[in-house]
């Protein structure tokens, strides 16, 4: 268990002190950045999933 709380300290440490960080408006811009293209993403992932399952009720349709 020591060995646990060892790494916790240690990582604690390593991301106060050897990490660099965003700076907080940088983050915040490339944040609405990847809010909006994800939110277009999923407009372009519901839009083909609509029209393949139109096109496969469609086709289904025909058949019976």
């Amino acid at each position: 268990m020591a060995g646990l709380v060892t790494y916790i300290k240690e990582s604690f440490e390593e991301l106060k002190n050897n990490v660099s960080w965003t700076p907080w408006p940088e983050a915040q811009r490339l944040t609405v950045i990847v809010a909006v293209f994800s939110i277009i993403f999923s407009l372009a992932i519901w839009g083909v999933d609509t029209v393949f399952s139109r096109a496969v009720k469609a086709y289904f349709e025909i058949i019976n």
